[in-house]
């Protein structure tokens, strides 16, 4: 039977947000005890109907001892997504296939994540190796929406998205390969940045790819804590090839020329349902009483040639996971028990491998010319999903990768570009279905300017508040 799930009590955490709950921390308002041990028994109340949480770390949470007192989000309690080593624990990626062995030391983005003062309470689920749009895993279960749990949180940063949406933690890690941390944040109503490729430490491997489309970051439910987190981890690190982010702490005073694509006929790879569609007319008719000037266009690209492309190159991605799991993840990996959507990428890889090359190169070009655009436009505006958030089922490790393929293309067509460019996205919930659904927007800008996409999330945040963010 579905039904909403919420954490939110008159704890320690109340509805705050991240920053809220540090500020309250730093004011001695509360306590990091407090803070801890109000998250935990929110994970306890909720998890047994999300399954979001693969691992718990509740006794090192309490220890407190790896806390970085100078960081903006000192105290505040989160999670981290299962594909990322922290030091004495198994990181299982999402799949039976092998037995992880203990990390001997943390990743260097877990390490940059906690450099913010977060203290973290356990690692969240995600699909098969982080492949697939949805948790559905036979080992682990489903992990469902807290806003109707006959529905998917999105994938694969799935357990991140409904942690932090049902109220359990303010802020989790989150990663992108090909919209894993806006597909969840769209599906969740949260507010989800993939930043510009280099803008936070790089997964550990990924700078072996011959295109490097995996970004790290976070889920939040305000735009506020999306900027303090980031604004925390550039004290980590900071990219001299990039302009300084800093602390972003209110929208922008340039009106700013927004592009924005007509809607695709029916059948095509980006195609917008109707309700999707009017999120999108409804956001620019705010952007323009805003101020804003927004322009209609064709969609500049071939969607169904790009997605062909991306296909193969995640297939090489999933074919040396299967593989050469020995080289890649220090385990040989079973295929007797691989999911069919894993098996059919790496397969789909093996047989056109001599494309790849070519994949590659058009992929690239597509982000060049893509990226000309901002010649002209100062943000790009797309749905973050071609269609609403879809029940359980709809993404089925169970079926054929023929099926899933084609459902994960008409569901997530507009998230892979930015992977390809390394320019900034971010998914903000600009509106819900019917049933009450969130449903997002996506905003995109040059390389480098994460700070430009943060003024404009919090000038939409301020103009139209979407009230879950702090649990209303």
């Amino acid at each position: 039977m579905s039904k909403r799930i919420s954490a939110f009590s008159d704890d320690a955490l109340g509805n705050l947000d991240a920053v809220g709950v540090a500020e309250a921390i730093a004011k001695k308002k509360i306590s990091v005890e407090e803070a801890t041990e109000a998250a935990i028994a929110r994970a306890e109340k909720v998890n047994g109907e999300l399954n979001a949480i693969v691992l718990k770390t509740y006794d090192d949470a309490r220890k407190h001892s790896s806390l970085a007192k100078d960081g903006l989000l000192y105290g505040v309690p989160s999670f981290i997504k299962d594909n990322e080593n922290i030091e004495g624990y198994p990181t299982q990626l999402g799949t039976g296939s092998f037995t992880s062995k203990i990390a001997k030391k943390s990743s260097r983005f877990v390490s940059q994540f906690h450099s913010t003062g977060t203290n973290n309470l356990g690692k969240s689920t995600l699909p098969e190796f982080g492949l697939i749009c949805s948790t559905e895993n036979e080992r682990w279960g489903i992990t469902r929406n807290p806003w109707n749990t006959d529905y998917t949180t999105g994938g694969s940063s799935s357990g991140s998205g409904a942690l932090v949406a049902s109220g359990v933690v303010p802020i989790a890690s989150a990663n992108d390969g090909a919209g894993s941390i806006r597909i969840p944040a769209a599906c969740c109503g949260l507010v989800g940045l993939k930043p510009t490729r280099g803008r936070l430490v790089a997964m550990e491997g990924s700078e072996l790819m011959p295109l490097q489309i995996v970004y790290e970051g976070v889920l939040t439910r305000s735009v506020r804590d999306t900027a303090a987190f980031f604004a925390s981890a550039e004290k980590f690190y900071k990219n001299a090839k990039l302009p300084e982010l800093g602390h972003v702490k209110q929208a922008g005073k340039k009106k700013l020329r927004i592009v924005f694509f007509e809607n695709p006929p029916s059948g095509k790879g980006a195609h917008q349902d109707a309700e999707t569609n009017r999120v999108q007319l409804e956001t620019v008719a705010l952007l323009q009483s805003l101020g804003h000037t927004v322009v209609q266009l064709p969609l500049p690209i071939d969607v169904e040639t790009m997605t062909e492309h991306y296909l193969l190159y995640y297939g090489f991605l999933a074919y040396m996971l299967s593989h050469h799991g020995r080289l890649v993840i220090g385990a040989k990996v079973n295929h007797a028990v691989l999911e069919p959507f894993t098996l059919g990428l790496s397969q789909n890889f093996k047989d056109n491998k001599l494309k790849l090359p070519r994949s590659i190169k058009t992929l690239r070009k597509v982000g060049v010319d893509t990226e000309k655009l901002f010649d002209q436009y100062d943000i790009i505006m797309t749905p973050v999903l071609a269609h609403t958030t879809p029940p359980i089922g709809h993404f089925s490790p169970t079926l054929s990768y023929a099926e899933v393929s084609k459902r994960a293309v008409e569901f997530a067509a507009y998230c892979g570009l930015q992977n390809i460019t390394g320019s900034p996205a971010i998914s903000l919930p600009m509106g819900k279905t019917e049933n009450g659904m969130p449903i997002a927007v996506q905003f995109s800008a040059p390389f480098g300017l994460d700070q430009r996409l943060l003024e404009l999330a919090y000038e939409l945040e301020t103009a139209r508040p979407w009230g879950f963010v702090y649990g209303g």
